[in-house]
């Protein structure tokens, strides 16, 4: 059973689902010319902000399957942008972490996704900034659930 307050809150919740989606599928589309995947880019950004990983935790992370990550790492693998090293307590594990050069090319990636949104923000009026900057904080406390 819907309750008033639910159907008088949905058409926000679609707006802003709508919008948040364009503007993710906008700024992942401002990357750097190179030939890594989103799939790719996505596993070395989970490896970057989570830290060292089993090839399970990350597939879980992405949720895709264990073999389609074993893929994706093998890719990051072969351009040097991921190491695996034992796992220090079960020899049939190995830990995945990005490697310098993965970091650099992990800043790249951010650094053109903060100036394209940096140039967007700029069209914006001052007030429209600020509302910005509180509605980032508000969205932010909705991921936190």
């Amino acid at each position: 059973m819907t309750t008033e307050r639910e159907t008088a809150e949905q058409p926000l919740a679609k707006s802003l689902r709508d919008a948040i989606t364009r503007l993710n599928r906008r700024v992942r589309q401002a990357r750097p010319v190179g030939d890594l995947t989103f799939s790719q880019l996505s596993a070395l950004t989970s490896l970057q902000l989570a830290g060292a990983l089993t090839p399970r935790e990350l597939a879980d992370v992405e949720r895709v399957q264990p073999p389609t990550m074993t893929k994706i790492v093998g890719k990051l693998e072969e351009r040097g942008l991921v190491a695996r090293t034992p796992h220090p307590t079960d020899g049939r594990q190995v830990i995945l972490a990005a490697t310098d050069e993965g970091r650099a090319v992990y800043a790249q990636y951010e650094q053109a996704r903060n100036h394209w949104l940096s140039q967007q923000l700029e069209r914006l009026t001052p007030e429209e900034r600020e509302t910005l900057a509180h509605a980032a904080e508000i969205l932010q406390r909705v991921a936190r659930g």
